[in-house]
């Protein structure tokens, strides 16, 4: 027998090490995209990819960047524009392989994903400048059409859906229009909105976040932007179209106006008649092998009043499974009973895989804005769970018909205080807790669920979640999200208290604004955190410019979904640029956006005021690499491998609600440097 030399075995070795990374490579062909703005359909936003691990993190570095070129200076050119927050999508190779997202003003844009270089984009031509429009866009869907012919226009298809109503349809590798969708790939959605009862005021209704497409169905959400003051406000139905053709296939509306549906018998004629919102303004998810789309209703109109829809309200503020082809109603589960506190539902239902019982089960977990987690058997929506039906209190104002009690989960236990008392009043100084003490003792205070008041209500907690959710990692059961922990301010004064001049301010009704008359009541509403967390020239009495409870005030946490228990949380964020002082206390710079997980070990996460990306151990909850961005990432990260590389990108674009923050427009892609080169001399 001859014996290799030790030359051959060298390059043996190499051969063998290069075969084990191609293999990777090979078997994760489905782990390398990123086919959804959170990742597989259901919205983990979970990766199998683990190049990037917790003992190489510390070696990341920018890879690339690209600007859109849309914002210079502190503040977007338009001052209703948010700055840069899509999540992007990664096409597979045979699609083109190209990272897709889009500006705040709808522009589609297609990336090498290795390089960054721009590959095509597409104008929608939204109007700019619009005083009713909020210049945001949040991302972009993809389609294959499995009947067409391998190769030709619009096999595969991106999807956007733009502000002022028209949803587009573009061949994924080259931008082209399809032809065969509306006319000549556009599709005006406004007459069959309008077509529906109670979408009497179409241009209230905007799109901002991407669709779900599934069972052949593009379904779209919506922003009603008169809800939280007017109680006639309209429909917030969610619409399907023909994903080939946009042919409008069904509608589904939060208020079962249908006379047949169930839920009916539930609400009054009156209110029926009257009552809008309660639309899907937030991420959708879905699970094509069910045809199963899962959405998020909100709050019905108006947000902080209820006197003029007595009930539950259902299906507001649930989480609803419908039939991606017909729209049929599968399940709901209903997490607030008659909202009267404007929490709506804005994280996105997860689809997931979990340890139950000893056996593995697909679930749909549901976040909330009141730091509940529901967790529901995908097939029917029953509660994994328990959830119990506690009493609550019910002392509202005149002709309020409180719901009794609201349901309440037995595990995993709330994310955040449900009890508000004098005591909670905290500063950093003796003048900073005289201040929020002087405030916490001229409003009424209670639990979560203590109803709005006409003297005005400080109540824990504000809003846990918002629409970046949270990330799921099956191999360890956790979820990680990351939550808020300050009080809110509600107030519903009389109207004919109100000054007018300051009701038609632009601000008004809006946090921390003058209050704004609600439409068709007798009251106004006012609201802000503690009523004195705003800008520094309009908050004179806290020097430090900070809430009034005790931090830390923004959180990461990891809960263990098969035993409904928390492993671990820490704080989220230093301060050194949100204080009048540049102190870098670790008390949570609290953000908008959310986490994301990968295989290596590693939750990755932006959404912090301080304007930085962290990278965190998913076992330990300690921070093990962080990074400054040029400004704030105000949504979730993603990651993708492209040429046995593995890529981490955000978009750094700031939001408008943490000024002086900047408002900006880069996405940033982080990765390994020479990994494969790496590779090559560690087998050597």
């Amino acid at each position: 027998m001859r014996l290799a030399t030790s030359e051959t075995v060298n390059k043996m070795r190499i051969l063998a090490s290069l075969t084990v990374i191609l293999a990777m490579t090979c078997s994760q062909a489905l782990a390398e995209d990123w086919p959804t703005w959170g990742g597989p359909p259901g919205g983990s936003k979970y990766s199998p990819l683990d190049q990037i691990n917790r003992d190489n993190v510390k070696d990341l570095e920018i890879a690339w960047t690209y600007r859109t070129g849309d914002f210079t200076g502190r503040m977007a050119r338009y001052g209703n524009s948010f700055g840069l927050q899509a999540v992007p999508i990664l096409l597979p190779e045979e699609a083109g392989g190209h990272l897709v997202f889009c500006n705040p003003f709808w522009r589609v844009i297609a990336l090498d994903p290795v390089t960054g270089k721009l590959q095509w984009e597409m104008d929608p031509g939204v109007e700019k400048g619009l005083r009713d429009l909020q210049y945001k866009c949040r991302g972009v869907a993809q389609w294959h059409d499995t009947e067409a012919a391998p190769g030709s226009l619009c096999e595969y298809a991106i999807i956007q859906v733009t502000g002022d109503r028209r949803i587009f349809s573009m061949d994924a590798r080259t931008g082209e229009a399809c032809p065969d969708f509306g006319d000549n790939g556009e599709l005006d959605v406004a007459p069959a909105i309008g077509s529906v009862p109670r979408a009497h005021d179409v241009n209230a209704i905007r799109t901002y976040f991407p669709p779900a497409v599934v069972g052949g169905s593009i379904i779209i959400g919506s922003v009603v932007g008169t809800k939280f003051k007017d109680a006639h406000a309209p429909s917030g139905a969610v619409h399907a179209f023909d994903v080939r053709t946009g042919a409008f296939k069904w509608y589904w509306d939060p208020v079962p106006r249908n006379p047949g549906d169930l839920e009916a018998a539930n609400w009054t004629p009156e209110s029926l008649a009257t009552t809008g919102g309660g639309n899907v303004w937030t991420y959708m998810t879905w699970d094509p092998e069910r045809d199963l789309v899962f959405l998020p209703t909100s709050s019905v109109s108006p947000n902080y009043y209820g006197v003029n829809r007595p009930g539950d309200n259902r299906y507001a503020n649930s989480t609803v499974a419908l039939r991606g082809s017909t729209g049929e109603m599968v399940w709901h589960f209903q997490n607030i009973h008659h909202d009267i506190w404007d929490l709506d539902t804005a994280p996105e239902p997860m689809v997931i895989e979990l340890d139950w019982e000893g056996e593995r089960k697909t679930a749909v977990v549901q976040l909330t804005k009141q730091g509940l987690t529901f967790v529901f058997d995908i097939e029917t929506g029953e509660p994994l769970w328990p959830v119990d039906e506690l009493p609550v209190d019910t002392n509202g104002i005149e002709g309020e018909q409180v719901s009794p009690t609201q349901p309440y989960p037995v595990k995993p236990p709330p994310l955040a205080k449900f009890v508000t008392t004098v005591d909670d009043a905290w500063g950093y100084t003796f003048i900073d807790h005289a201040a929020c003490k002087a405030i916490y003792d001229k409003y009424s205070h209670g639990t979560r669920w203590t109803p709005p008041s006409e003297t005005g209500l400080i109540i824990q907690p504000g809003m846990v979640n918002n629409y970046g959710g949270g990330a799921y990692d099956p191999e360890r059961n956790l979820l990680i999200t990351n939550a808020r922990r300050f009080s809110l301010y509600v107030g519903l004064p009389p109207a004919d208290t109100v000054d007018e001049e300051d009701a038609r301010s632009p601000m008004a009704g809006m946090p921390s604004g003058p209050a704004g008359i609600m439409k068709n009541t007798k009251h106004a509403m006012e609201r802000g955190p503690d009523k004195v967390f705003s800008f520094p020239e309009t908050s004179p009495y806290l020097p430090m410019f900070s809430p009034c409870t005790k931090p830390p005030w923004y959180v990461l946490v990891a809960m263990n979904l098969s035993t409904g228990e928390v492993e671990w949380e820490v704080p989220l964020g230093v301060l050194d640029k949100s204080l009048r002082l540049p102190l870098p206390l670790k008390f949570g710079a609290v953000g908008i956006g959310g986490p994301m997980i990968t295989a290596g070990g590693i939750v990755f996460i932006g959404a912090t005021a301080d304007e930085r990306f962290r990278a965190f151990d998913i076992d330990t909850g300690e921070e093990i690499w962080s990074d400054e961005l040029p400004t704030s990432n105000m949504t979730n990260p993603m990651t993708y491998e492209r040429n046995g590389r593995q890529f981490v990108v955000l978009a750094a674009g700031g939001h408008h609600i943490f000024y002086p923050q900047k408002v900006s427009d880069w996405l940033i892609a982080y990765s390994l440097p020479d990994y494969m080169e790496k590779m090559r001399s560690q087998s050597e």
